[in-house]
């Protein structure tokens, strides 16, 4: 009992730490990952569920930072390149699948996840296609696991590939998995990153639907995917701030409020990341997430290198 006290105590003096404006995404993620393989985390769900809200908030908070008419038209340069990036992760990860001889609805879920948007292209999915909790849960572990690599590893590699902050919002946006993991890697890179990081992120997450129905109709399915509605007030947040520019005095203090709750986002998102967690993945699901990780991030980054993506 005296050991599950001091374990909590450590864990919310921790989350009191990651609300420091001085605490940003790379140190909360370390701090978070370190807590949960060092001592595991007996509120696995808890912080699950509330990582998830407060992901959702932050989101919409960063909409207040925006300017609408450069939302929009990120947004629509976006619509191509992210159903290309789509299609040829989702084709991608099905021959993966069968090379590596995945279960079926795992290996779907896995490259839906890595298509669109992770946990959350995940959890629309496996209803549709009428995925088992374990299945589930497999599928959720890998993306998780590769999500919190790809926080640590992108900016240096970003910086070292000498990609400019328009470059790395795009190549982050097109190759991590989860919106909290681009924000967080587009966050630690710079504030235009965030910016173009957070606007394709959120133009590719709004595939989940199309997506969603498409695998219910060849499926023959009558589960159901619900639309983000986080998105939607992303959209809202930033038209207010575009069309009340006075209110400025009350628009940026709610944008920095957003952006250091990120960081404590990813400090729930990195306690997860549990010795459970990685046993539970399995090796023919984690080989076909990383290799399909692998092949999504080099492909983007040479395409934006190259210019063919800008």
């Amino acid at each position: 009992m005296k050991h599950d006290k001091r374990l909590a105590l450590l864990f919310w003096l921790l989350l009191l730490l990651c609300c420091w404006p001085r605490v940003d995404a790379p140190m909360a993620l370390v701090a978070g990952i370190t807590f949960g393989i060092v001592f595991g985390n007996p509120w696995g769900s808890t912080s699950s569920t509330w990582s998830r809200r407060l992901l959702q908030a932050s989101v919409v908070g960063l909409g207040f930072g925006m300017n609408l008419p450069e939302l929009l038209q990120t947004g629509k340069d976006a619509f191509l390149y992210t159903a290309i990036s789509i299609s040829f992760t989702m084709t991608a990860g099905w021959l993966l699948g069968r090379l590596y001889q995945t279960p079926r609805r795992t290996s779907a879920l896995i490259s839906f996840g890595t298509a669109i948007c992770g946990g959350s292209a995940i959890a629309a999915m496996a209803p549709v296609i009428k995925a088992e909790h374990e299945e589930t849960g497999v599928a959720m572990a890998t993306v998780f696991t590769l999500n919190s690599i790809a926080l640590l590893l992108f900016p240096p590699i970003g910086h070292l590939l000498g990609m400019g902050q328009r470059q790395f919002g795009l190549w982050s946006a097109l190759a991590i998995h989860d919106t909290s993991s681009v924000v967080g890697a587009a966050a630690a890179y710079g504030a235009l990153a965030l910016s173009i990081g957070t606007t394709v992120k959120l133009t590719r997450a709004l595939w989940i639907m199309p997506s969603a129905l498409l695998a219910a109709w060849v499926t023959k399915s009558e589960g159901k995917a619900k639309f983000p509605l986080f998105i939607l007030g992303f959209v809202i947040a930033a038209t207010l701030r575009t069309v009340l520019p006075q209110l400025a005095l009350v628009w940026n203090p709610l944008n920095s409020v957003a952006k250091q709750s990120l960081v404590v986002t990813l400090f729930l998102i990195g306690s997860g990341l549990t010795r459970e967690v990685l046993s539970r993945t399995g090796v023919k699901p984690l080989a076909q997430g990383v290799s399909l990780w692998v092949i999504v991030s080099v492909s983007s980054a040479t395409a934006i290198l190259l210019g063919w993506i800008s």
